[in-house]
């Protein structure tokens, strides 16, 4: 498959437990743990998709959904935005700043993979 996955989560148990849901459904995934962190990787190499928590120290993840929307090389970057702020604000400010998806912890690691697929239109889910 070769299509790669940025997954941006301050939780270090979030992020090695992300990765290996995105792992074993076939995906190169790389890691940053603060918003300045992801920023710099997209600036090295643009994923085919970004897993983005909100709530981080530094620059929280709706800002860096925001700074890459305004960015042309990037403002068309598949965002999924996941976190623990399940409230109707947070969700409508996710989708707002320019968030593809917005889903919320804990999430199951069929339907990450599911929209993972939607977001990069790849037909079916693997067989686990």
């Amino acid at each position: 498959m070769n299509r790669t996955i940025l997954v941006v989560d301050d939780e270090p148990n979030a992020r090695s437990l992300l990765r290996l849901i995105l792992v074993r459904a076939g995906f190169e995934v790389l890691v940053a743990q603060d918003g300045y962190e992801a920023l710099a990787e997209v600036n090295n190499r643009i994923p085919d998709v970004m897993i983005l928590d909100i709530m981080m120290p530094g620059i929280d993840g709706f800002e860096v959904c925001e700074k890459l929307r305004n960015n042309k090389e990037t403002a068309n970057l598949p965002i999924i935005m996941l976190s623990a702020r399940a409230d109707p604000e947070s969700v409508n400010k996710g989708l707002s700043v320019g968030a593809t998806k917005y889903l919320t912890k804990p999430v199951t690691p069929e339907l990450l993979t599911q929209q993972v697929y939607e977001v990069l239109n790849i037909e079916g889910l693997p067989s686990s």
